[in-house]
């Protein structure tokens, strides 16, 4: 199997998650998927998602990758390293809640998820098989929210 993979270094601002999807959507359409299709959508909101999650819950930088396979392996895989050591925590959010909704919406659109250890830090990924059927997105609106301090990384 063959992988094209690309990354980003994304700084501990939340206004960087911005930055994030414009940059995931020039590297899509290098990739032969089209930015106005469902497949493309869900990959952005997935890189949403959790590169909101590094940087507003780590309050540190962190590594986007994604993975494009080639030869027949049609799998699209987003990484988000940060330098947390802190596992990921899955909340379930409350009718108004404003967040707490992230990780179940990677659990809704991706095909697989999950997370690793990696170094003095994590990885956190997912998969989006790109013939599987793809849940259009429109109907999210994403927002990023600024943590009301920084978090530091204690063992």
């Amino acid at each position: 199997m063959q992988v094209l993979q690309v990354q980003l270094e994304v700084g501990a601002d939340p206004a960087e998650v911005g930055r994030a999807r414009r940059w995931a959507r020039s590297r899509l359409a290098g990739s032969g998927i089209r930015v106005d299709e469902p497949l493309a959508e869900t990959l952005i909101l997935l890189i949403s998602e959790l590169v909101t999650n590094a940087v507003v819950h780590t309050g540190c930088p962190a590594v986007l990758r994604m993975l494009f396979g080639t030869a027949g392996d049609s799998t699209v895989r987003v990484e988000v390293a940060d330098a947390s050591a802190r596992p990921p925590k899955p909340r379930h959010a409350e009718g108004d809640d404003t967040n707490g909704r992230g990780l179940e919406l990677v659990d809704g659109l991706a095909d697989r998820w999950g997370w690793q250890s990696e170094g003095a830090g994590k990885r956190i990924w997912c998969e989006v098989d790109r013939g599987a059927p793809v849940v259009a997105t429109g109907a999210y609106e994403v927002k990023v929210y600024e943590p009301p301090c920084a978090v530091t990384n204690s063992a």
